[in-house]
């Protein structure tokens, strides 16, 4: 009877977990720096604390940066038409050079043509070749000034979009900056909070950490179905002799309080 009783209590225990507490906070909180060198020209600073659409929530000076944009790709077109000029040019040297290769090369080895007649022809040939090549050079120069320029479009537009900074679907937890304000890459500029679901944090002793992912998660009493999304197997470094667990839950309607993390035994 008593080895009975021991055992059942022996059993009784086992099924019985510590009990922790952890605050319901949002799945991800994103601090936000500057990737620009810029003034701040507004912020809304009536949408903190609510749930972002798609209009920006910081603006930033792009002036500078939309005027350059438009004369580098106005550059652009007028370099793509010279050089679809140059195409022309180098295909109606190409059919120069073949007649007057043919030319020398009738002429060259006559004996009735003087050696000045024959030198005339060569150098007018040699003449026509280099203007093919120095055309052709300047059209490979002007491919390079495009690509530079294009990429140069690439730098000024993710500027533009740099000034403007917007996210959806986060809930805007703070503003860091005011309008006026000159900020620099690296600058804090705004915490963003991830809302879409929650997140329990947790600091396991040694003996839950064993054979916790074998049992059932109770929040507030009530048996979920959720599981440890992530087990640190290295005690923190804070919470000495405690293993760090992160529970991923849904989004609750209210974040920030208290509950009640059991682990039991089926």
């Amino acid at each position: 009877m008593k080895k009975q009783l021991s055992l059942l209590l022996l059993l009784s225990s086992m099924l019985m977990a510590k009990e922790y507490y952890a605050k319901i906070e949002p799945y991800e909180v994103l601090n936000v720096s500057s990737n620009v060198n810029a003034q701040v020209v507004s912020v809304r600073e009536n949408v903190e604390g609510f749930e972002l659409g798609q209009r920006s929530y910081l603006n930033m000076d792009d002036i500078v940066d939309k005027e350059e944009l438009k004369r580098t790709e106005n550059k652009i077109k007028l370099f793509q038409g010279v050089a679809k000029s140059n195409e022309k040019l180098l295909k109606n040297y190409e059919l120069i050079l073949e007649k007057k290769r043919a030319n020398y090369e009738k002429i060259k080895d006559l004996t009735i043509k003087s050696d000045t007649e024959k030198d005339r022809e060569f150098y007018d040939l040699m003449g026509s070749e280099n203007q093919y090549i120095a055309t052709l050079k300047d059209n490979d120069n002007l491919a390079a000034s495009i690509s530079d320029l294009q990429l140069r479009t690439v730098q000024l537009k993710k500027s533009i979009s740099d000034k403007h900074l917007s996210a959806q679907g986060y809930v805007l937890y703070k503003l860091m900056v005011k309008p006026g304000q000159v900020v620099n890459p690296g600058t804090m500029v705004a915490q963003l909070a991830d809302i879409s679901k929650g997140k329990l944090t947790l600091f396991l002793t040694a003996n839950d950490f064993t054979d916790v992912k074998k049992k059932s998660i109770y929040l507030d009493g009530v048996k979920t179905a959720y599981t440890i999304e992530r087990l640190w197997s290295i005690t923190d470094d804070k919470h000495i002799s405690s293993y760090k667990a992160v529970i991923i839950i849904d989004a609750p309607e209210r974040f920030s309080q208290l509950v009640k993390v059991e682990f039991k035994g089926e």
